[in-house]
């Protein structure tokens, strides 16, 4: 790479003599030499052309001396690595140049051997800082794109470990969240765009701060909807505990948020949730020129089939039993045996639920109703009803007791 010189000095034999020492290296292309009589012509020269690398400049001059040339050059945020040339090579000179940033000093008459050899110094030590420059708009773009997906400190450690380090495409054994909005394709079409776009926007975020504090993988946003990987790209051997954790504080905020826009005469939807434990493909599918980080497998399609099948149960959280197994202390109720479309083998499902709720004799009530229902003991009906009765807004025991109503037999269910 070329290197550009900016001579800075008054005396008019000093331009030929330096295009006439430095001529093989402007012929091979090696250097672009420039000339200016003093500092004030020195920065304009600057101004308009930035691409100089570095400033070689006589202290003794007219209008500008080299001095306070050097503290403009060092006050500019594009610094140039300057070096001082004069004939006053008293101690206080070279004390106050070197502390006004010079990165070295020669003095006059010129030796050119050494201004070559100081030069060639002057050169590797601004390619080593063009590579380390390089190196920081590398690590910004790459955390950048990985600010996407990951939570800050991760993202850091990744774009630190190097292009790709932690990120390629493997199977690996994850922990997949689903979300979405009820009816948020109604408000879709009649909320002003500009108030949607803030809705949004804060919903998302607000969501996306509770996945990060789980480090947990923002895979996908798709509108309202968002999907997020545990244990992935970093090991995590409590990834399901992690999910469950993530999926009540996600409940929560998501049940708040619904409640300010309420207030505000908004209809915002619920949020339902899905969450499934298996093996995927996970890494980066975007190619060289655009960062995809993702996950492909039945695991992913299987929890997002148990977002939608809130829909039907009337739950806000569903899980299946590979997460409840594998998830410390799981505290929650059966749902039944789904039949997920697309899907030939039933998947047994459950509703995590908060601590307060877990204790709560209802559950226990519903434990009692669900056990006879698997059994196929005709006393689950009017279980469920009291069930029902008791508590009006549980859903779940109101969809069992429907099913009962309508002739279903056991735990077993067919969804769309």
């Amino acid at each position: 790479m070329s290197t550009t010189l900016l001579f800075v000095d008054d005396e008019p034999d000093l331009e030929a003599l330096v295009l006439q020492k430095f001529r093989r290296q402007i012929r091979d292309g090696e250097v672009t030499i420039m000339f200016a009589r003093d500092g004030l012509e020195a920065l304009a020269a600057l101004e308009q052309h930035p691409q100089v690398d570095m400033v070689v400049s006589d202290i003794n001059m007219p209008r500008m001396d080299g001095l306070s040339l050097l503290t403009k050059l060092q006050e500019a945020e594009d610094k140039k690595s300057t070096i001082i040339v004069s004939a006053y090579g008293d101690m206080s000179n070279i004390r106050t140049a070197m502390n006004r940033g010079a990165f070295d000093f020669l003095t006059k008459p010129i030796d050119f051997a050494d201004l070559e050899a100081t030069i060639g110094k002057t050169i590797r030590h601004i390619e080593m800082l063009r590579e380390v420059r390089r190196r920081q708009m590398e690590a910004e773009r790459a955390h950048a794109a990985l600010s996407r997906h990951f939570s800050p400190e991760l993202a850091k450690r990744l774009a630190a470990s190097g292009e790709g380090e932690g990120i390629e495409v493997q199977w690996r054994d994850v922990a997949t969240i689903f979300t979405d909005i009820t009816g948020f394709t109604s408000l879709v079409e009649t909320a002003p765009p500009e108030a949607l776009g803030k809705l949004l926007n804060e919903y998302v975020g607000g969501m996306t701060e509770i996945v990060f504090a789980h480090e947990g993988t923002v895979a996908k946003i798709i509108g309202d909807a968002i999907q997020v990987l545990f244990n992935a790209p970093g090991d995590q051997p409590d990834y399901a505990t992690r999910a469950v954790a993530c999926a009540h504080e996600l409940d929560a905020w998501a049940q708040e948020f619904r409640a300010r826009q309420h207030a505000t005469g908004i209809t915002f939807g619920a949020t339902r949730i899905g969450i499934h434990a298996g093996a995927a493909l996970v890494g980066n599918f975007g190619g060289n020129r655009y960062f995809d980080y993702t996950a492909y497998g039945d695991s992913i399609n299987i929890a997002a089939r148990l977002e939608a099948a809130n829909k039907h149960l009337g739950t806000r959280i569903c899980v299946s039993a590979s997460v409840a197994e594998a998830a410390e202390k799981f505290q929650g109720r059966p749902v039944g045996e789904l039949m997920l479309r697309g899907r030939s083998e039933p998947l047994r499902a459950f509703e995590p639920l908060p601590p307060a709720k877990y204790e709560a004799p209802e559950t226990a009530l519903y434990a009692e109703a669900f056990a006879k229902m698997a059994a196929g003991d005709a006393a689950a009906m009017p279980a469920f009803a009291a069930l029902v009765g008791m508590h009006a807004d549980d859903s779940l025991a109101g969809f069992h007791l429907k099913r009962l109503l309508n002739g279903a037999k056991g735990i077993r269910m067919q969804l769309e």
